[in-house]
């Protein structure tokens, strides 16, 4: 299992090539929720748009030279995709990544932008084996966007942020769920430094693989997932992401896609901040009381990300 240690030296390796993003307060979320204080982190101006960045510069960091020079593969919705296209040009690493057929176009366009090659293919469980394929038969090194333990390490270090900037700890950390790289990164270095606070997992209900698996009490994949929020469309939950959100994880919750889409409205018009679907779910949960809070408390909700087309934005906004 990925260590603190193993954040700490993440947070070493990347701090100087990524953003601190900015933690701001939000009054109208805390009337919404009815606690003492609501803080954004916010993720969405990260580089590439997206927390992804962390764990893809933390992975390439590390990887020897017979691995940079073969080059990695990886599969991923788009957010991923981007921050590891991104990360593998400024290394002069070759980077392919397969997504699925039915990916972003803005996505696609953003990580070829980047320079990686990019295989449509089928479903988000296709991609994934075309990917592991291509790493055994090219010699790729695969770079799973969320069951690894550097990807893990990598977002570990938005918390040591969030605390850093707290100046103590906040009651409550509310994270979205794809696989579950961001929550269990934010939810081991948490628990490890501020046990007293409480982390909430956020995912949407045609794609709540993670509440599956805690439910079955092992790793689930689902055959198909139905929402609008692409960055938590995961088609399995990680094997190391579930062991951390099992022991981690305070509670993990459900939001629609109606939920999704007011809280992304309420995040651009009254927080002034434009949040992907994704980004959105976490303060779709505090507002409509998926868990509880009690009004003296402090809720810090993370905005994973930004990436969302024009045409998206049109129609949920």
């Amino acid at each position: 299992m990925t260590t603190l240690d193993d954040i700490r030296a993440a947070h070493d390796r990347i701090r100087s090539r990524v953003h601190r993003t900015p933690l701001l307060s939000s009054a109208t979320l805390a009337t919404s929720a009815g606690v003492a204080r609501v803080a954004l982190k916010c993720e969405n101006l990260q580089k590439t748009g997206s927390f992804k960045a962390r764990g893809a510069l933390n992975a390439l960091s590390q990887l020897d030279a017979g691995a940079q020079a073969r080059g990695v593969v990886s599969f991923s919705a788009g957010n991923h995709a981007q921050a590891l296209a991104w990360g593998a040009r400024t290394a002069g690493v070759k980077c392919t990544v397969v997504m699925p057929a039915t990916a972003s176009q803005t996505k696609v366009a953003a990580t070829r932008g980047y320079g990686a090659e990019v295989i449509l293919h089928g479903t988000g469980t296709e991609a994934l084996a075309k990917a592991h394929e291509m790493s055994e038969q090219q010699g790729l090194t695969l770079v799973h966007p969320f069951d690894d333990d550097r990807i893990i390490a990598g977002t570990g270090t938005v918390a040591l942020e969030i605390l850093d900037e707290w100046k103590g700890a906040p009651d409550v950390v509310v994270v979205p769920i794809g696989g579950g790289g961001l929550i269990s990164g934010i939810a081991l270095a948490i628990k490890e430094l501020a046990p007293a606070t409480r982390v909430i997992g956020v995912e949407p209900t045609g794609a709540a693989v993670m509440r599956q698996s805690l439910d079955a009490g092992h790793p689930t994949s689902m055959k198909s997932t139905n929402t609008i929020a692409d960055g938590l469309a995961a088609p399995m939950a990680g094997v190391r992401n579930f062991e951390i959100v099992k022991r981690y994880v305070d509670d993990v919750v459900l939001v629609s896609d109606d939920e999704i889409a007011e809280a992304m409205r309420m995040l651009l018009l009254r927080g002034k901040l434009l949040a992907e679907p994704a980004g959105a779910a976490a303060a779709a949960a505090l507002v409509t009381g998926k868990f509880p809070t009690r009004s003296s408390e402090s809720v810090v909700l993370l905005v994973s990300g930004g990436n969302v087309d024009t045409e998206r934005i049109k129609s949920l906004i």
